[in-house]
């Protein structure tokens, strides 16, 4: 009986599905993102060294993007389904591409960042942290959950805070995190981990503007009550 190679043969944290869960999707290679697209290998490799054949066998992701479905299936492994994926994705790839350029949502006010947040946080049962990467022009670049913590607690790693800043070359962040109990005051844990951020951003040259606070239907800005 043939033996199947399937990618949970493979190491759990070399398996690209896994991968993406655990560092996030930039973190994977071009052949690992094609294998997730294409799902499955052959009974003799994975999804991860077909895809890698494929990308051999076109010269890279620019010849790729030229291939069409007839000449992907001439690939062994690659049949219509497999095919038709690969060149759905790469297509809507190709029409994102050609968009004409977004304008970013500008955040100038604590009434800004409760407008764009407080929608979900009001309701959530945990306190989550969560991280405005702004421009120069206070323009926003991307957010991100950094911690979730307990119902009253929450912990904080400015070291990831500011390499996911790094990481989308921001000039500026906003904090903001959400209290479950619905009241927004500011305790001396929330200033105590507002201070040790902003420092930590001073010496990367990283401006923390302000630290939000929401609760349900209400929110306090520490920069605001000059408590920052």
């Amino acid at each position: 009986m043939e033996y199947r190679l399937t990618i949970k043969d493979l190491p759990e944290d070399e398996r690209p599905r896994e991968k993406l869960r655990a560092h996030g999707v930039e973190q994977l290679s071009v052949g690992e993102l094609l294998a997730i697209v294409i799902g499955s290998g052959t009974p003799t490799e994975t999804a991860v060294g077909l895809a890698d054949r494929l990308l051999i066998s076109f010269g890279g992701l620019r010849g790729l993007l030229q291939a069409g479905a007839a000449e992907l299936m001439e690939i062994r492994g690659i049949g219509l389904a497999k095919a038709a994926q690969i060149c759905a994705a790469l297509e809507v790839g190709r029409r994102i591409a050609v968009l004409s350029p977004e304008v970013r949502q500008a955040v100038n006010t604590p009434a800004d960042v409760s407008k764009m947040l407080m929608p979900q946080m009001r309701y959530m049962d945990k306190e989550h942290f969560q991280v405005l990467f702004l421009n120069t022009k206070n323009q926003l670049l991307g957010k991100k959950v950094v911690s979730i913590g307990s119902l009253n607690a929450s912990i904080v790693h400015p070291r990831e805070l500011f390499r996911e800043s790094i990481r989308y070359g921001s000039a500026a962040v906003i904090l903001a995190h959400n209290h479950p109990s619905g009241d927004p005051t500011p305790s001396q844990e929330d200033l105590a981990m507002t201070r040790r951020v902003a420092e930590g951003g001073r010496l990367l040259g990283i401006e923390v503007l302000d630290h939000v606070i929401i609760g349900d239907n209400r929110f306090v800005s520490l920069k605001e009550r000059g408590l920052m």
